[in-house]
């Protein structure tokens, strides 16, 4: 039976390709973004085709940010099936999150895509026939699998390169240089899937290429590292918490805590939810590296959903996130993540009260 139904964000799943030159941070990028999507508790799980390399930060007590993970190697066989076989295993372990690392093999490994399409040529295949099979297979075992899990998260890591352009000099003679633009070792049409994509510079900083919603712009931020907080942000979003421009959100004040000694870097979070437009303040200043952000997070959504009106949202407002302004800057991720989470009980409200 076909009907429609009323769109909804959490079909949206979030793909997002990663892609660098070697050493850039590709790995452990994806971790801490996995780590922050999942939560302390949540399972993560790695496709390893990097002869190990990607089991790297599997030690808990030297990568307390990461906490563990699981992996399955993939070794000799890279080939679409074998990939789609590791996604069915994924989802077999029931992961929150599944990083990819690398997904380049598919395409240029031992038994990828490239390696059949020159097995079919070698057997005396021809024209269309040579890469006919082994697209096929690509969209259908890898491709496919990978945009239609059910798993929350999906993060493909690829290798990446410079790729050769032709261009002409001065004198109008041709020649080839090298391009400007790098480019993921993986087929062209890869990144076109991807939610978010963007490539890693060697001081591990994210360059975002390409961003659908709007809303994860500011979270999936140009020249910055991709932290747990980014991890965090996305979950906020893909949970269905709206995101606009801070000036809808936010009072344009720069209020200070005048707690005195006790700032706000030393507050506990509340053990209980915060009442509807209270005027009790959340600790919005905590390290939003460490894990002080899962101690009042639950807290945070917890009151917003309790406000029934407008007037009860601005007040809880204008009493909680005037400080968070002062130091936006520095932990923009989480800022972003408390405005969305805000903004989206905002948009719930204007959308009853025109219904």
């Amino acid at each position: 039976m076909y009907e429609f139904r009323p769109a909804t964000r959490s079909e949206a799943k979030p793909l997002i390709g990663l892609y660098s030159q070697s050493g850039c941070g590709k790995t452990y990028s994806a971790l801490l973004l996995a780590r922050g999507f999942a939560g302390s508790k949540g399972k993560i799980g790695m496709i390893e085709t990097e002869s190990g390399r990607g089991e790297a930060y599997a030690d808990p007590q030297e990568y307390p940010e990461i906490g563990g993970y699981l992996v399955l190697p993939l070794r000799d066989d890279f080939s679409p099936a074998a990939y789609g076989k590791a996604i069915t295993a994924a989802e077999k372990a029931q992961l929150d999150a599944l990083i990819i690392d690398s997904a380049s093999h598919e395409w240029e490994g031992a038994g990828g895509v490239l390696g059949m399409a020159a097995e079919n040529q070698a057997k005396g295949s021809k024209g269309v026939l040579v890469w006919q099979g082994p697209k096929q297979e690509h969209k259908r075992q890898f491709m496919l699998r990978f945009m239609q899990t059910s798993i929350p998260l999906v993060i493909l890591c690829m290798r990446a390169k410079y790729p050769m352009r032709e261009v002409k000099d001065e004198r109008g003679k041709k020649e080839w240089v090298r391009s400007d633009d790098l480019d993921p070792i993986q087929a062209d049409d890869i990144l076109f899937e991807m939610f978010v994509h963007g490539w890693i510079d060697h001081g591990h900083k994210f360059h975002r290429t390409k961003c659908t919603a709007k809303a994860l712009e500011p979270v999936f931020r140009s020249g910055q590292p991709l932290t747990q907080e980014t991890g965090r942000a996305l979950a906020a979003w893909a949970k269905g918490a709206a995101k606009s421009t801070e000036s809808e959100v936010l009072p344009d004040t720069t209020e200070q805590s005048d707690a005195g000694g006790q700032g706000p870097h030393n507050a506990e979070p509340p053990s209980q939810p915060i009442e509807a437009g209270a005027s009790r303040a959340i600790p919005v200043q905590f390290d939003f590296q460490g894990s002080d952000w899962l101690g009042w997070r639950d807290a945070w959504e917890e009151a917003v959903a309790a406000c029934e009106t407008m007037e009860q949202l601005k007040a809880l407002k204008d009493d909680n996130l005037a400080p968070l302004k002062t130091c936006k800057a520095e932990h923009a991720d989480a800022y972003n993540a408390i405005v969305s989470i805000l903004k989206g009980r905002m948009s719930q409200l204007e959308s009853e009260a025109v219904g």
